[in-house]
């Protein structure tokens, strides 16, 4: 029984063929050894094998580079429309550890666009549906979720020892804890917005401005509708500001550089536009 991390390398290396490791092989190492999927995964990928789950990374990614997104924390907050996209991707993907923050519970007007929720699940918790949908698809991925509205003191907590911050809220101005909150710890943060067909994605370093001074948060009226509620939310725009934000993510956490500015599309025309900023 492979009861080291040298040892369970050379059982895994045994076990490949082609340079790749089937998952129940995984899973069966794992029970003998006593440790989690996850451990076990990042083992293989020490030993340059591909777990056979991330095997189509390997044209764009190294071992290396998947060993980084196995070890890499995230915090994501928000898990409606950008951010159960979101998760989706991150989890396919390989992000290890993953903390989901969604005070928020399913309702109807949510079915058209949020890919965690269904007409089952109306009045369920979006952080417990992130979480069972986490464990369907990769069950390696330790996910924790946070069934709260997080202000900038639990922000903060949450974001010690992460890697990275994603943002899928709403809106402008509750974007601003978040941003303080990862300016305060050093942490880069990934952010993203939609409304329509239109939408924008842009990466913002520790302690630098960010969407909520670029496109004005400031006081407005609680009679007044968002650009979101004017314009709507729509699953393609959705879809497609949570792919950006996660080839941003998976740059970030492989140790190559983000795009500066912000990204701001609009699916109307087909159109792509870098603002530098």
């Amino acid at each position: 029984m492979p009861d080291t991390l040298p040892q369970l390398e050379i059982a895994i290396r045994h076990a490949a063929r082609a340079g790749r490791i089937a998952e129940s092989a995984l899973c069966g190492l794992a029970a003998d050894a006593g440790l989690d999927l996850l451990t076990v995964q990042q083992a293989a990928c020490r030993a340059g094998i591909w777990p056979a789950r991330y095997a189509r990374n390997a044209r764009q990614l190294s071992t290396r580079d998947q060993l980084a997104l196995l070890q890499s924390r995230v915090l994501l907050v928000g898990l409606g429309g950008l951010g159960g996209w979101l998760l989706e991707q991150l989890v396919r993907l390989g992000v290890g550890a993953i903390t989901g923050v969604d005070g928020d519970c399913f309702e109807e007007s949510n079915l058209n666009r949020q890919s965690l929720g269904k007409a089952a699940q109306l009045g369920q918790s979006k952080a417990e549906a992130a979480a069972a949908r986490v464990a369907e698809i990769n069950p390696a991925v330790h996910f924790t979720p946070v069934p709260r509205f997080a202000d900038k003191v639990l922000l903060i907590r949450l974001l010690r020892g992460m890697d990275l911050a994603l943002d899928a809220l709403g809106g402008l101005a509750c974007r601003l804890p978040l941003q303080e909150a990862a300016a305060a710890i050093g942490v880069p943060l990934v952010s993203a917005g939609i409304a329509g067909l239109t939408g924008w994605v842009a990466v913002v370093p520790p302690g630098q401005a960010g969407p909520v001074q670029w496109l004005g948060a400031g006081e407005t009226d609680e009679t007044e509708a968002s650009p979101e509620e004017e314009l709507g939310n729509l699953a393609p725009t959705a879809a497609t500001a949570a792919s950006l934000q996660a080839a941003e993510a998976l740059k970030l956490l492989t140790g190559r550089a983000a795009a500066s500015g912000m990204c701001v599309f609009d699916l109307a025309d087909g159109t792509f536009q870098r603002v530098r900023l």
